[in-house]
């Protein structure tokens, strides 16, 4: 990525992002306080949310649904309307983000293509929705401020039964994750800081998925895929309850363009397991691991591709090929990659993650104790806060560094760089080091062993698992 670009990137107001964001911090903030007790000023902020949307189809219900609340009658349609909105006026801060991003990168990007036939919730859930409409909505009438442990345990007889549904688990995990951070931080009255946006990111996309509309806007596999899956890097999304390994490359099929997508494996965890270990989570999916320990190609036959430009893993239909650095595909592919289209329920600002390719900076310390990376005056923060545990990346290798490999993203009104690799000088030797070296064991002699020492909390749980089961 070159210093023009980055200046185009980051130099620039992009008109009306602002305006979005406090207008659903606006909401946000009446949701804290509960839709139950609304004062003059919420009343306003609500107010003007709705107005945001004059005009517009989601003008009319919108109106209603805050006339609603302010009256003390608020239903779940209502709720839905409000869910819409603050993702609707989100889906348009993150296109006017996407697409000054697109712009400065040269990129490419396949136009949505609404899907042939809108799809409803699958049968047999209609009374897992309504518990779960129930609980949504006993949240933000009470508000983040009153809830307590009371509150939060009321969740967890649907909880169990989505999580047993496997149609259903998107929307299941979404909910214990919301269920765990309130259990923690019950009763939330005594918090110094109520994170309103991410509860309210939350709280949204789980009522709309708790609507036929939010199914309806879930893709479906639009084609079967064989070709060459190369690598650029892995993404791993840690929560205490769940985990998430997102693996961004290139993908070459014969008689097509390159393109961007991403390969996903998740599973359930204890807020136990913890660096290295959420590894052995994953043991469904060897080839992909040993593909990204080994840095191979990923030769894949007949896999799901969805619009999103997410494949559908299915381990057995891969296998790792000959080795690929990186590095040397993003040099060569990246700039020509076609980036994938962008699902409604996915389009929000803090959904940006770019793959990107920087070289030639300069890494320097901010003045916040931060990191930022210099090309010739243009300058992006590094998201170092978001290195994993679970792999070889640290923020002092990171500061080493003469190319990084990762994504950009939109963060509190900025664009940051999260590394995904990077490549070193250390000790006069050349050093690459990525997120995914670890998936199949901790190479580095020194982190092993302090990861030894710390125990291996997976193979305690389960062992203590085993026992149970035999008793």
């Amino acid at each position: 990525m070159l210093a023009t670009n980055l200046t185009a990137l980051t130099g620039a107001d992009i008109p009306g992002v602002a305006d979005a964001d406090d207008l659903v911090a606006g909401l946000d903030t009446a949701l804290a306080h509960g839709l139950g007790r609304v004062d003059d000023e919420r009343a306003a902020a609500l107010a003007a949310f709705a107005g945001a949307f004059a005009g517009s189809p989601l003008g009319d219900p919108l109106t209603e649904a805050v006339g609603k609340v302010v009256a003390g009658s608020v239903g779940d349609e209502h709720l839905a309307a409000l869910a819409g909105g603050r993702a609707a006026l989100l889906g348009a801060a993150h296109d006017a983000l996407r697409g000054h991003l697109d712009a400065a990168l040269g990129r490419t990007r396949q136009a949505w293509q609404p899907p042939a036939g809108a799809s409803a919730a699958p049968g047999g859930l209609d009374n897992l929705l309504a518990g779960t409409r129930s609980w949504l909505r006993e949240l933000v009438i009470t508000g983040w401020r009153g809830v307590d442990h009371d509150i939060v345990s009321t969740a967890g007889q649907v909880i169990s039964a989505l999580l047993a549904v496997p149609a259903a688990r998107r929307l299941a995990v979404l909910l214990d994750g919301l269920a765990a951070e309130l259990r923690v931080a019950s009763p939330v009255s005594t918090m110094p800081h109520v994170p309103l946006r991410r509860w309210g990111d939350l709280w949204s996309r789980a009522t709309l998925l708790a609507h036929d509309a939010g199914w309806a806007a879930t893709p479906d596999p639009v084609a079967t895929v064989s070709g060459r899956l190369l690598v650029l890097g892995v993404d791993v999304h840690e929560h205490s309850t769940a985990v998430q390994a997102q693996v961004h490359g290139v993908l070459e099929v014969a008689g097509t363009e390159p393109r961007l997508v991403r390969a996903s494996v998740g599973a359930t965890k204890t807020d136990t397991i913890v660096g290295p270990a959420v590894w052995r989570l994953f043991g469904d999916a060897p080839v992909l691991k040993a593909a990204l320990a080994d840095r191979r190609v990923l030769e894949l036959t007949d896999v799901p591709l969805l619009a999103s430009g997410d494949l559908l893993w299915r381990d057995g239909q891969a296998r790792a090929g000959e080795p690929a650095d990186p590095f040397a595909t993003a040099r060569v592919l990246l700039a020509g990659a076609v980036a994938p289209a962008v699902p409604p329920l996915d389009r929000h600002p803090v959904a940006l993650a770019e793959p990107v390719l920087l070289e030639g900076y300069r890494a320097e310390a901010t003045e916040a104790g931060g990191l930022a990376f210099d090309l010739g005056g243009a300058r992006v923060a590094v998201a170092v806060d978001r290195l994993p545990s679970c792999g070889p990346l640290t923020a002092d290798l990171v500061a080493a560094s003469s190319a990084c490999l990762g994504l950009l993203r939109w963060d509190a009104g900025a664009w940051s760089l999260q590394p995904l690799a990077v490549q070193a000088i250390v000790k006069k030797k050349p050093v690459g080091a990525h997120n995914g070296d670890w998936a199949e064991g901790v190479t580095d002699a020194k982190a092993a062993k302090a990861y030894a020492a710390a125990g291996d909390s997976f193979s305690v749980l389960r062992e203590r698992a085993g026992r149970l089961l035999r008793t």
